[in-house]
């Protein structure tokens, strides 16, 4: 009795854990989107000539951004770079020493965010959206 009582612990503890991290990733990946900064601009994010050697789609995608900065700072990331040091927003991906000149999950959700934003749609409109997507 005592072996099965061990196992059930062990069993709850083991699922209330792996429960518990569920919800972490989960929350992690469905990372919470930060309010756009008051008079945000695009100055930061990398000029066509650093990234014209990644092709002209990446160098397409840092356009759109350089468009709706004010609308891609409000869009959490789905990569993992909100784990990284000085990271606000999507658009802190597009900085210098962001990823997405090589992530298609950072330029996916910039595909997106422009695509839809283009269609008039909301900012919360175009957060689940890419929730939906890349969640």
């Amino acid at each position: 009795m005592a072996d099965m009582h061990s196992r059930r612990t062990f069993l709850g503890l083991f699922l209330g854990a792996s429960a518990v991290s569920a919800v972490k990733k989960g929350a992690f990946a469905r990372s919470i989107h930060p309010e756009p900064r008051e008079g945000i601009t695009a100055e930061l994010v990398r000029p066509d000539e650093e990234i014209a050697h990644m092709g002209e789609k990446v160098v397409e995608v840092f356009r759109m951004v350089r468009e709706i900065p004010h609308v891609v700072d409000g869009i959490g990331c789905h990569c993992g770079c909100s784990t990284r040091e000085g990271y606000y927003s999507l658009l802190t991906c597009f900085h210098e020493d962001g990823r997405a000149w090589g992530c298609p999950i950072c330029q996916g959700e910039a595909r997106l965010a422009y695509r839809r934003h283009n269609e008039g749609q909301t900012l919360d409109q175009i957060r689940r959206a890419i929730d939906a997507r890349f969640g």
